[in-house]
């Protein structure tokens, strides 16, 4: 017990990780007041301003790339600057670790949508996902309804606390926090809707870059154990396909290994867009959802105990 008190004590990096950890599940931020709300609110206001669709597409993609370098270096500027302020480190570190990162919400939606699918209560799923999806939901059906709700649960805790913890390791809190934001104004100015099919393609061509390695990472931790050959061999088929390469494995590797059927057509916009089908070839139920879960909270579990060795072995040789 000594020793992990004085190894947590000597190592802020790995000090502030737990800490933000614990912080986040004793003390969450109510999301109504969460500087990520916020920022997406500030995101769809700048939008109005300055995403004129009467425009033709490449004045629109340079309107998307300026605001996104104007938010986006704006928050860095005053990160870097809080940065050579602050007299404590490891809390400066901790607080950004601890709003960028967002496994609640994840683990929160899952259990009441699990409870309202099993229930076959549509109404109450299509609302759960209604915030959390830019897909039209109100038609969806039991198996529509399925497939979304997998595949939300899957990217929430891939980008909300793999992609953060991932950047963390790297960069420590501003690369955690700004990696956040970055998401964030992907799907504020998401391509599929048709307002940003321009103005939005900056913003999902940056979130493709930041998130195609840790994405890639926790897609293969996640093939490791049962049904593994099934499960990397599908995603060496399919991993592709996807529009987007990180998601992309990540619902391969996840769809294969419980033999789930993911992806599809999809309504965005009251607009049918075809999307590839991956994975096996059982529609998701409620015990299939569940089964997420477990699988997520455990490869969770796994990332996060390999980080904190990899910051022990860096802090050792540093």
């Amino acid at each position: 017990m000594e020793s992990l008190v004085a190894l947590l004590t000597t190592n802020s990096s790995l000090l502030a990780l737990w800490g933000a950890l614990l912080l986040h599940w004793v003390l969450p931020i109510p999301y109504p007041l969460h500087p990520i709300f916020i920022w997406q609110r500030l995101a769809l206001l700048i939008a109005e301003r300055v995403n004129h669709p009467k425009e033709n597409p490449s004045q629109r993609i340079l309107a998307g790339s300026l605001a996104w370098f104007l938010m986006s270096g704006t928050v860095l500027i005053l990160l870097f600057a809080f940065n050579q302020l602050v007299w404590y480190q490891t809390i400066f570190q901790m607080t950004l670790l601890w709003m960028a990162i967002d496994w609640q919400t994840s683990a929160k939606l899952g259990k009441q949508f699990n409870q309202a699918y099993n229930l076959e209560h549509k109404g109450r799923c299509r609302e759960l996902l209604a915030d959390h999806v830019n897909r039209n939901t109100e038609n969806l059906s039991l198996l529509g309804l399925g497939k979304a709700g997998a595949e939300t649960l899957l990217l929430g805790y891939g980008r909300n606390v793999i992609g953060v913890l991932f950047w963390y390791a790297i960069g420590g809190g501003i690369a955690a926090i700004m990696y956040r934001l970055a998401i964030s104004l992907a799907r504020s100015w998401s391509p599929s809707r048709e307002q940003f099919r321009f103005f939005g393609l900056p913003a999902i061509r940056i979130a493709l870059i930041l998130d195609i390695v840790p994405l890639r990472l926790f897609a293969l931790l996640i093939t490791l154990g049962q049904n593994a050959k099934n499960a990397f061999h599908g995603l060496m088929q399919q991993g592709e396909n996807w529009q987007l390469p990180g998601p992309g494995w990540l619902l391969a590797a996840t769809g294969h290994k419980l033999s789930l059927s993911l992806g599809g057509p999809a309504m965005y916009n009251q607009v049918k867009m075809e999307r590839p089908r991956i994975g096996g070839k059982i529609a998701p139920a409620s015990l299939h959802l569940a089964q997420i879960q477990q699988l997520m909270t455990s490869r969770l579990w796994c990332w996060i105990i390999i980080e904190s060795g990899l910051l022990i072995i860096f802090h050792g040789l540093a």
